[in-house]
Formats: C-alpha cells, sequence, structure tokens
C-alpha cells in the first residue's frame, strides 16, 4: 500500500517516476469518474506510470483503457505535478516523486468496467468526492480542474 511522506525537498530521498491522469466527465459533465484501486481500497483518477516507448497521451489512453475498459481522446493538460515535498512509499520499498500529468480526456467508446487493478469505478459529483477515502493527489487535481481554468496548472 502506498503511503505519502511531506517534507522540505523529501524528494532527494527518492527516485523519479512519471505518469498520467485523466479527468472523465459523464454525459452531464457535472461528475468525474474515479476508480477503487485493487491494491489499497482508495478511490482516485484513472492513470499510472509512463511506459518506456510511449508518450504521455499514449500513456493516459493506454491507463484508462486498462483501468476501466473506456477508449478516451485527450482533449487537453489541467495541470504538471511535479512538487519535490512529497514522495510515495511503497511496500517493496521503492520511494517515488512522482511527475504526474493531469488531462481532460472524452470518451469515444469501450464499456465501463472492472480491470484487475479497479474493484469499483463510477462518476461522483464533487460533494460525494469529499465522503471518500480518496487519493490525497488526486484530490488536488479535481480541485484544479473545478477551478474551470483554461491554463495549465503547475504543482
Amino acid at each position: 500500500m502506498a503511503q505519502y511522506a511531506y517534507g522540505d525537498r523529501i524528494g532527494r530521498t527518492a527516485q523519479i517516476k512519471l505518469g498520467c491522469a485523466a479527468i472523465i466527465l459523464d454525459d452531464t459533465h457535472r461528475k468525474i469518474l474515479l476508480t477503487r484501486r485493487t491494491d489499497n481500497g482508495r478511490w482516485c483518477l484513472p492513470g499510472g506510470a509512463m511506459d518506456p516507448g510511449e508518450s504521455l497521451e499514449e500513456c493516459c489512453i493506454r491507463e484508462v483503457w486498462e483501468e476501466t475498459g473506456l477508449v478516451v481522446r485527450v482533449v487537453r493538460l489541467i495541470g504538471i505535478y511535479s512538487t519535490p515535498h512529497r514522495v510515495t512509499s511503497y511496500a517493496d520499498g521503492n520511494r517515488w516523486q512522482t511527475v504526474s500529468v493531469n488531462f481532460l480526456a472524452e470518451r469515444t467508446g469501450g464499456t465501463l468496467g472492472l480491470s484487475n487493478e479497479t474493484t469499483e469505478v463510477g462518476f461522483f459529483a464533487p460533494a460525494a468526492m469529499a465522503t471518500l477515502d480518496m487519493i490525497d493527489p488526486h484530490m488536488e487535481r479535481v480541485s484544479d480542474f473545478l477551478v474551470g481554468q483554461d491554463t495549465a496548472f503547475f504543482r
């Protein structure tokens, strides 16, 4: 299970991991798709680590497909998240300062479902998200999206 440590420039004690997450809206554009992780039971945006040989856009499309069964198109960049003041530690001993790109994506196909990485999926209004056990960095990304700003955030 992932644990977060915070501290001044704590990222110096970790490796860098590059990844992405997607905000996908329901048909009413009022709810955001979340997935519940198999490994820790927490809610998050669909996304994950970039594989060698793919772009961030391709990573986003692949991760959404793997976790939800949806085919998406990346619409725009919401933000880049690279704080050196947070490290994610895993049970296997790996420690990562994550550099993550958050995209707005739209569904173009597929069928929403579960995967070996997800135990639940669903669309949630922002007020309902506040009651969920959601991964810390993903709450920040949702909050940034809800501001409605056209220019990207750099955090």
